[in-house]
């Protein structure tokens, strides 16, 4: 199949507008008893019912985040006077809800920051700052601004950047005071994908330099030159969301080898079928299965295989040896790539 002449279908606002697809994705999830988030109201105009399919596809995804990341928070370190202080750094991170869900269970780390453009950033401020719950978890210290596109308080930072301007990322670390030393767990839910190749490269690049004990949990798809593939990316070129980095990254080898080519010491690549097979529950997978009718089943086949994870891996404190996917699928750069394309 052609290649689409993608690039010129994309444009920014367009991109920063799938934030607010996803945040009522979210909540049409909590309101179906899926999840549980007390906050994402705050972040939607009008509730939408969302389809089923939809639904356990957001509820995949919202579980394999927490479960990588909560054995990511009990993972045990000690560093002299650092112990067990980790960090968190989500990049597009537009209306998520993930530090306010941490604080109010009590996991949330020694800091959580949170990047994207300007435009989402100041709308979220705006968001916590009129919120009474959100503004007492960030704290009385925090300083709030709509006009900067920031919050500032001692455990949550909120920043604007555009992350093609990959200069700028370390100002912005200094400025939300991360530690590059801690272990860091790093965030990208469907971001790198709408950036050219060049951008979401230098990125991860970054990244894998910046931090040397370091997981990084990227969500995104893969797999469009099939029938399905085409398909989902036509829908998203119409809205003008063109995926800019998908043929750089088209299968799952290839998502491990954009991590694996620059710097990271491991990788692995799961598609959210398999995630959703082997990684989540049962009991949470038999729970959520009973909540709707669901007879959907060829196309969540089909939509599960072309979204993926990827866990990229930097160790130098040697805190994660079994981390994350299992052992014998794990890719390094030492050795052959176990998945499969």
């Amino acid at each position: 199949m052609a290649k689409l002449a993608i690039d010129w279908r994309s444009n920014t606002a367009s991109v920063q507008a799938t934030n607010d697809d996803a945040s009522a994705s979210k909540l049409s999830c909590v309101l179906k008893g899926y999840i549980k988030d007390k906050f994402v109201r705050s972040f939607v105009k009008k509730p939408v019912r969302r389809s089923p399919i939809i639904n356990r596809g957001y509820f995949a995804r919202y579980a394999a985040l927490r479960k990588i990341l909560f054995e990511f928070l009990d993972c045990e370190i000690n560093m002299d006077k650092k112990v067990n202080k980790k960090q968190i750094l989500s990049l597009g991170a537009g209306f998520d809800t993930t530090f306010f869900q941490l604080q109010d269970e009590g996991r949330a780390p020694h800091r959580y920051v949170e990047l994207d453009f300007k435009e989402v950033t100041s709308k979220k401020a705006a968001i916590i700052e009129n919120s009474a719950s959100m503004r007492d978890i960030v704290g009385e210290d925090a300083s709030i601004s709509q006009e900067k596109g920031e919050v500032l308080s001692s455990r949550y930072k909120l920043l604007p950047i555009d992350l093609r301007c990959i200069e700028k990322l370390d100002d912005v670390i200094s400025l939300a005071d991360i530690d590059p030393s801690l272990p860091t767990f790093i965030i990208a839910e469907c971001v790198l994908i709408y950036l050219n190749p060049e951008f979401s490269s230098a990125v991860v690049e970054w990244a894998s330099k910046k931090f040397p004990t370091a997981v990084f949990f990227l969500y995104e798809q893969i797999r469009p030159d099939d029938a399905f593939g085409y398909q989902m990316i036509r829908n998203l070129e119409s809205r003008g969301c063109a995926l800019l980095g998908i043929y750089a990254t088209p299968t799952l080898h290839a998502k491990e080898r954009l991590f694996l080519d620059r710097g990271w010491q491991r990788a692995v690549a799961w598609d959210m079928l398999k995630v959703y097979n082997t990684l989540i529950d049962a009991q949470e997978r038999r729970r959520i299965e009973r909540l709707e009718i669901f007879d959907e089943f060829e196309e969540w086949f089909m939509m599960q295989e072309h979204y993926c994870v990827t866990l990229a891996i930097n160790d130098a404190l040697g805190m994660f040896k079994n981390f994350g996917f299992t052992e014998e699928t794990q890719a390094t750069s030492t050795s052959s790539i176990s998945i499969s394309p």
